[in-house]
């Protein structure tokens, strides 16, 4: 690793009236100015490339119990620094990321009513920007409620954007492309119904909110850090093109409790010409911590397989009966009538053992093992689940032993139902469980309203909460894969057990009417920018009615455009979602869910356009394999694959899973052709891609002998 850091700048102002401050990106793409206002009120704007990006904006926070922090300020004094470094994350896209950035940090002062003081940060890098408040420890400002935080971004003009409702409790919801001032128009059926959701206006929208201008620049708004504070989204003014953060409010409407010394996540504005660099951009990991782990050892990236799927489709259930009641210690399920149904059962269990173990992959997560499942789902009940007692059929101790005879691990389940207190009452017990019994990461959900009532998923108290089960899992070494949580903000790069989230609508959505077959072409742009998303890929089974004769439901994607998720949609844990008998009657299309990696050294983003198409190339960790993805929307297209990247002189197999030349999501989507051809670094493919269709191709190995019939692109 290499640091450098390095002082250009520090001016002490005090009682100095000519506010202006500018800085620039390291490669002077990208330029930041800060002023004050004649009032006082701080103010930023953005330019890269000569090309406005923000517009003259004000920044401050609305207090509630205190003097407002919004104006009347003076800048006291101003600093400027550079610094550079490089960094290895236990897990990601790329084995090193540079963190390269210009900062400026401003400290303003407030005379009256009482001397205070807070700090604005800037850190300029080559793909944008990220700011924060910082509140040091001083005398006149200790303890203090925010109202609102009222940072604005104000855009250059009407932009295309790719949104989903603001909403307080879920971000599942399908994207919405329009301008933004049409979002108005398009709200009421951009809110769907959900398990849990409380919307705040017409023109609310959430980040990772991405948008594209008229004049060609790729913006996208998010935030980083996101640590004892409240999540943001952001209300539009339509009129003006104005966006506003807008926090999750608690269960009285405040929106956070502050104590000096303390700091707001940052605020970031990501920017290119080039959509391609959006998915690149390491800004949101770079904004956070570094590791507060010493040994990381035991956090590994995961390929699992589940008893899921057929639960999501209504073949099999979570509960072991058809009681309508239960209540945990009340009731005596080994003497309850079995439904028949229940998936989470010991010799299904094992079904699924001995195809990961056969097939090679590390995992087996189980749901609906546990007592309560009859009695949970919208009901405000404080105590649904105890997390360590089994149903009758679920012999723990028998799996772990046969799991562990295997070389398979298995995935503990934690539905809290949203009684929050009742988890944190149960965590150690629940954790100790888990060691006790084999198992070593643990997928929690959070469906329905949480308890305690009136607060929100996204509120300040709920963000400590899943952070404080991401800490005290790590004392257990136990991975986090948390679905129903907040949207991850790159605290990965700091607790890197959170190896996965949910967050967003993922492919169970598939059996509840279906995602769009743009969905996945705009996730990478918006969800992906602060964290991997455990969205469980491979369904090869796309009609639902086979498995449910009572759902007319189909996946809108073909079989191939399936596989290529395994590297568009980036995870360091990846669900083999399907079940174990539809995939025995794919074995060659399966085989690419054997061999394409988890972790990656390099990662190149060949071709992309939020909302029509993705390509990528990825470099498995430690090996020479790549493996590349191409997606596309409900249009058909011609994806073209360049292998620059290969070593130069070298010739290798690349096995081609495509579409079939009939393929379509939603007339052929089982159609799919494998080649094996010749590639190096001057090769070109210009593969076809069908509707809602896609490409996954691997490239393992060096050409030998019995290789020289293939054809060589």
């Amino acid at each position: 690793m290499r640091k450098l850091l390095l002082l250009l700048l520090s001016v002490a102002t005090y009682g100095f009236q000519s506010t202006a401050q500018q800085i620039s990106s390291p490669d002077q793409q990208l330029h930041m100015k800060f002023e004050l206002s004649a009032k006082g009120v701080p103010t930023y704007q953005l330019t890269y490339k000569q090309k406005q990006v923000i517009k003259p904006s004000t920044l401050g926070i609305q207090t509630k119990d205190v003097p407002s922090l919004m104006d009347g300020f003076t800048v006291s004094k101003t600093e400027q620094s550079t610094f550079d470094e490089s960094w290895n994350p236990v897990w990601g896209e790329q084995k090193t990321i540079r963190n390269h950035y210009n900062e400026l940090l401003v400290t303003l002062s407030q005379k009256s009513p009482k001397e205070r003081s807070i700090r604005i940060r800037f850190r300029l890098f080559n793909d944008g920007l990220g700011f924060r408040y910082e509140f040091p420890a001083q005398t006149n400002l200790n303890y203090f409620i925010i109202k609102e935080e009222k940072t604005q971004f104000a855009l250059a003009g009407d932009h295309k954007a790719f949104w989903i409702p603001g909403d307080f409790d879920t971000q599942e919801y399908s994207t919405v492309t329009s301008k933004l001032s049409e979002v108005r128009g398009k709200m009421k059926d951009a809110v769907t119904p959900n398990a849990s959701q409380t919307t705040f206006s017409p023109t609310g929208v959430q980040t990772p909110l991405m948008m594209k201008s008229q004049d060609g620049l790729y913006i996208n708004i998010h935030e980083a850090a996101l640590i004892d504070y409240s999540t943001m989204s952001l209300n539009l003014d339509d009129k003006n093109f104005i966006l506003e953060s807008f926090l999750t409010p608690d269960a009285v409407g405040d929106k956070g409790y502050m104590q000096a010394p303390c700091q707001s996540p940052w605020r970031t504005i990501i920017v290119s010409d080039k959509a391609a660099d959006i998915l690149t951009s390491k800004l949101v990991l770079n904004l956070n911590e570094p590791t507060k782990f010493k040994d990381v050892s035991w956090i590994k990236p995961i390929k699992y397989v589940g008893v899921w799927w057929e639960m999501i489709t209504g073949k099999s259930t979570w509960a072991y009966t058809d009681l309508e009641s239960v209540q945990l210690g009340v009731t005596d399920f080994s003497k309850a009538k079995p439904n028949g149904k229940h998936a989470a059962n010991t010799a299904h269990v094992k079904e699924y053992i001995d195809f990961a173990a056969k097939h090679g992959l590390d995992a087996v997560l189980v749901e609906g093992w546990n007592e309560g499942w009859e009695d949970w789902f919208g009901k405000t009940k404080d105590y649904v689940f105890d997390f360590v007692t089994p149903y009758p059929d679920f012999d723990v101790k028998e799996l772990h032993r046969y799991a562990a005879s295997k070389g398979v691990k298995m995935i503990m389940h934690h539905e809290t139902s949203s009684s929050v207190r009742n988890y944190e009452r149960h965590l150690d017990t629940a954790y100790k469980f888990m060691v006790e019994n084999g198992y070593n990461a643990v997928k929690s959900g959070y469906v329905g309203n949480i308890i305690p009532r009136g607060e929100h998923h996204y509120g300040q108290w709920l963000v400590n909460h899943y952070l404080y089960a991401i800490q005290k899992a790590a004392d257990y070494k136990i991975m986090v894969n948390a679905h129903e949580a907040v949207r991850p903000t790159g605290l990965s790069r700091t607790y890197p057990n959170l190896i996965g989230n949910e967050s967003a609508r993922g492919t169970e959505y598939e059996s509840f009417g279906g995602n769009n077959p743009d969905h996945t072409t705009i996730l990478p742009f918006t969800r992906l920018i602060g964290g991997p998303m455990d969205y469980t890929p491979g369904i090869f089974q796309t009609k639902i009615s086979a498995y449910n004769p009572e759902n007319n439901s189909f996946v809108h994607s073909t079989l191939s455009h399936q596989l290529a998720l395994y590297v568009t949609m980036y995870s360091p844990l990846q669900m083999a979602a399907d079940l174990p008998e539809t995939y025995n009657k794919f074995l060659d299309a399966f085989q690419f869910i054997k061999d394409v990696a988890v972790d990656w050294d390099d990662t190149k983003i060949l071709e992309a356009e939020p909302g029509d198409y993705i390509t990528i190339a990825r470099k498995a960790k430690n090996k020479e394999e790549w493996y590349i993805g191409s997606i596309t929307d409900e249009n058909p297209r011609i994806a073209n694959i360049t292998f620059e990247y290969l070593p130069a002189g070298k010739s290798y197999v690349a096995t081609i899973y495509a579409d079939g030349k009939d393929a379509s999501y939603d007339k052929n989507p089982q159609s799919y052709a494998i080649r094996k051809v010749i590639v190096n670094s001057k090769s070109k493919l210009k593969q076809a891609i069908a509707s809602g269709g896609g490409a996954a191709i691997s490239i393992k190995e060096e050409v030998t002998a019995k290789d020289k019939s293939l054809k060589t692109l």
